[in-house]
């Protein structure tokens, strides 16, 4: 049989899965070792390194209960004197602890209807309004998270249909230990013998109806009071099953029984901890790699490490304000010395939130729609919790991250195999570039330094930046991507500027103005204003190079190009050709947002799609025009759509080598359309962005020789750590920036030369002033851009042509 049960181990280590016969034979199986060996694979290929918890706060609502388990601390008959709920005020006093202390669950903790054995509790409720547990639940569930954000975990107990869809609108998940699937254990002298609620066959149709209203689903088994090995693969089977038909269990708990004083089973053996490995091995056996199985680290203070060897990926909720109410006597570990242990173990600790990742990656199936928004806000671009509170564009000073490379514990870094083909100058696949992007905790320093040393073999130890204007010539727009705050109607005058358009003069006063402050290069970009046709573009580039011929013309998205070539009823090709005769110097690789049709659909439904922005600057590159590219990234896209993106991006540059930098843009949210109205996050994190940088500098190696960091939108100490992370160009100076300031963006409008190099050089960097294509600014711009006068006041300047 032993000889059986190896075979059936190997083949799970393979990929295979467990039949239920096969399961069950497990509970012959002693083999330890073997047992964790194969759980600790499958965990790691469904979660890499990460060890993930949630940063809670316990609100036991009620702690009446019409069961009498006989292990329970937490339920207790009503007191005299002694309120039998906690009242609406009891329950925010808590909630806002929480929140200060920047937990992001309210874990709502109680006896099952304690209204159908106690007068008290019937009393108490109707005085307080309402006729049921579970209604008043509801509305503390709404109340915090309409008072303090918290979303919410539900563990009311056995429920019907209608209670738990009831619940579902107020709370991101819910709970229910299924314990054991033993009726033996309900019998006279069992455990659970006078707890009506403990019938398996209850708590599995409470599961089920859970799945059939699609909740992400919290269960699992509590050991150790008295089932046997055989009882509690059962037990993970009944899940399993359920689990298989509806896929709403976010996570298996392997709980161990703790014996407490004043209980029945005060003097019952606590299990073993070899009891909770082995059980929670044959848990990760049987659900699979994906599953998220749990150990609660406050019942186990003694065996961290063992615990992760076991195969876990989580260690379930931990507060830093509320005791652990059903284990008292247990306090939870601090969570420095948590990520600490699980450091020891060579794994990262990752605060996740009360729903797990894979379940807000499809909100729209799993989450009630009126906690969509809220979500969004506290996620990151996986689904885990957003680490801090740095945005794009906003003056805050970003959490440092772990730039310095440690060796790993375990000997060889987990992502050393991607990093060595990228190196190699390897294109690597979108898998590999997935995993990239989820590096954290010290494999974020990995990451980076592979990138920084390819920068370094690139480009050496200088940082470029070049002098020049950005115009945004008009914000009409007749299109409607929902990340824009920039473009207006004729008569919107919402966010920071009113509508306008720039008559022709201003356009070339301003080129004039750059090129007297040092400029080698305008940037000229806009909306796509429905009076406009490749004419007007024409226009812009003929006056321009008339009034000063040595300007780079550096414009025109290819959204604009495709429009302008579509109004003159010519190819993109002839268009280009046409520009290229009139004065464009090159094109900005923008309007590409994420090469991936599915997000565009979502975010710029109505712009080109991404076979057409390719067209437009594959053209481009054939016609002699170089380009950049750009991603806008942090909304509602995810890292599978930035890998897609930078090979996109990556197949272009080999067939035509016309790109010259690849320029990150993090979604700057506050003033933009789909941040206001709840339907993005929040940008991404300080970790996405500046991971963006190192891994396009090894996705695209060694294609692209330059990675840019967005000044404007990353901030002084944001550029900097792109600097540490791949980056070897800061961008433009500007003069004026307006898109990014429409979205809300604090930092400044202008960063001047003298500005640029003392950041590189706090860098430990050396600076050089460079021109659009990357080429040493002559000694004449140079000295032009250091005694530039300061500009004029464009807000006053009676060119401007306003709207409305």
């Amino acid at each position: 049989m032993s000889g059986n049960l190896q075979t059936l181990l190997d083949e799970v280590a393979a990929g295979g899965t467990v039949v239920d016969d096969e399961a069950l034979a497990l509970a012959d199986w002693d083999d330890l070792v073997a047992l964790m060996q194969v759980a600790a694979a499958l965990r790691d290929r469904g979660h890499g390194a990460n060890v993930s918890f949630s940063r809670k706060v316990f609100i036991p609502l009620t702690r009446l209960c019409r069961d009498s388990c006989h292990y329970c601390t937490f339920a207790r008959p009503p007191r005299r004197g002694e309120a039998t709920y906690l009242t609406p005020d009891d329950v925010l006093a808590i909630a806002c602890a929480g929140a200060v202390a920047d937990c992001k669950e309210a874990l709502f903790t109680l006896g099952d209807k304690p209204e159908l054995r106690y007068r008290a509790a019937r009393d108490e409720l109707a005085s307080l309004g309402y006729d049921s547990t579970i209604a008043y639940l509801a509305a503390m569930a709404a109340l915090v998270l309409r008072e303090t954000g918290l979303l919410s975990h539900l563990n009311p107990g056995v429920m019907g249909a209608d209670e738990i869809a009831h619940l579902r609108e107020v709370s991101v998940s819910q709970g229910l230990m299924l314990e054991s699937a033993s009726e033996r254990l309900c019998q006279r002298g069992g455990p659970h013998f006078g707890s009506p609620d403990k019938r398996p066959a209850a708590r599995l149709a409470t599961i089920r109806a859970a799945g059939e209203r699609a909740i992400p689903f919290t269960s699992g088994l509590l050991i150790g009071i008295g089932e046997t090995r055989r009882e509690r693969i059962e037990a993970l089977l009944a899940l399993r099953a359920l689990h298989r038909q509806f896929g709403h269990l976010q996570e298996i708990i392997i709980q161990n029984f703790r014996a407490k004083a004043g209980t029945r089973m005060a003097q019952h053996p606590e299990p073993p901890l070899a009891e909770q490995l082995w059980t929670l091995a044959v848990a990760r056996i049987l659900f699979g790699a994906e599953m998220s199985i749990q150990a609660p680290p406050n019942l186990r203070p003694e065996a961290p490490a063992q615990l992760i060897a076991a195969g876990i990926n989580d260690w379930g909720g931990v507060s830093p304000v509320t005791p652990d109410h059903v284990n008292p006597e247990r306090p939870w570990p601090a969570l420095d010395a948590l990520a600490r242990a699980t450091a020891d173990a060579n794994k990262t600790l990752v605060e996740r939130l009360a729903v797990y990742p894979a379940f807000v990656r499809r909100k729209e199936t799993w989450l009630a729609e009126p906690l969509h928004a809220r979500v969004l806000r506290m996620s990151d671009a996986e689904g885990f919790a957003r680490a801090d509170t740095w945005m794009p564009g906003a003056d805050t000073s970003p959490r440092l991250l772990p730039m310095r490379l440690r060796a790993p514990r375990s000997g060889r870094a987990p992502l050393a195999p991607i990093l060595e083909r990228a190196v190699r100058g390897v294109a690597l696949t979108e898998l590999e570039l997935v995993a990239l992007f989820a590096a954290r905790g010290e494999g974020i320093g990995e990451v980076c330094a592979a990138a920084n040393a390819l920068r370094v073999e690139a480009c050496g130890n200088r940082v470029s930046y070049v002098v020049t204007r950005n115009i945004n010539y008009t914000n009409i727009c007749q299109y409607h991507c929902s990340f824009c705050a920039f473009s207006k109607g004729k008569t919107r005058t919402n966010g920071r500027e009113r509508a306008y358009d720039l008559a022709l003069d201003e356009i070339v006063r301003r080129c004039c103005e750059a090129w007297a402050r040092g400029a080698s290069e305008v940037c000229l970009q806009g909306g796509i204003h429905p009076s406009y046709t490749g004419a007007t573009y024409l226009a812009i580039c003929r006056a321009i190079k008339s009034a000063v011929p040595a300007l780079h013309i550096h414009a025109f998205s290819p959204l604009e190009i495709w429009q302008g070539a579509a109004t003159l009823d010519i190819s993109v090709a002839e268009f280009l050709s046409e520009l290229k005769a009139a004065g464009l110097g090159s094109l900005p690789g923008t309007a590409a947002e994420i090469l991936d049709d599915a997000v565009r659909a979502i975010i710029c439904p109505d712009k080109i799609a991404t076979a057409q922005w390719l067209e437009v600057i594959e053209t481009a590159h054939r016609l002699g025009l170089r380009t950049t590219a750009t991603i806008m990234f942090g909304h509602v896209d995810a890292p599978r759509h930035w890998a897609r993106h930078l090979l996109h991006v990556r197949h272009l540059q080999e067939r035509s080598g016309g790109f010259t930098e690849f320029v990150p843009l993090p979604f700057v949210p506050m003033q933009a359309p789909m941040r206001l109205r709840g339907e993005s996050r929040l940008g991404p994190t300080f970790r996405e962005a500046v991971l963006m940088h190192a891994v396009a500098r090894l996705a695209l190696h060694p294609l692209f020789p330059n990675i840019q960091a967005s000044w404007v939108k990353m901030g002084p100490h944001g550029a900097a750590a792109c600097l540490a992370a791949g980056a070897n160009d800061l961008g433009g100076t500007l003069m004026n920036e307006s898109i990014t300031r429409a979205a809300g963006a604090q930092h400044g409008q202008e960063m001047l030369p003298e500005a640029m190099e003392i950041l590189i050089r706090a860098n430990g960097r050396e600076p050089w002033q460079r021109t659009t294509l990357y080429a040493p600014a002559t000694a004449e711009r140079v000295r032009a851009a250091r005694v530039a006068s300061p500009l004029l006041d464009i807000a006053s300047n009676s060119l401007l042509v306003a709207q409305g």
